[in-house]
């Protein structure tokens, strides 16, 4: 029986590009502006759906980065919520894969 070979490159580590950074960067925006609109206590679970949504756009943008789990994790808490974590992680490692441009 023939296997067929699944190659998680891409998905984990895509091509960088300026592009890339852009949408990630919109993502992250868009998330923490929603997240700030919404206040410190979120809609029913709305906040937390934001951030798995931004976590997954992200990724798919830059690729998978240890950063983005600590910042997945403390979006969770209600007040840390408010802090623009996604537009400073995604420029944080946007910043650290700069080399690859």
């Amino acid at each position: 029986m023939a296997r067929m070979a699944f190659d998680m490159k891409p998905l984990l580590h895509p091509k960088f590009s300026r592009a890339r950074v852009a949408a990630a960067l919109a993502v992250a925006v868009a998330a923490d502006g929603l997240q700030l609109l919404l206040g410190p206590i979120g809609w029913a679970g709305l906040d937390d759906v934001i951030d798995v949504v931004a976590m997954a756009l992200t990724t798919l943008a830059l690729g998978f980065h240890v950063l983005f789990l600590p910042t997945f994790v403390l979006e969770l808490a209600p007040v840390a919520g408010m802090l623009p974590t996604w537009t400073g992680c995604v420029l944080a490692v946007a910043f650290l894969r700069r080399k690859e441009l």
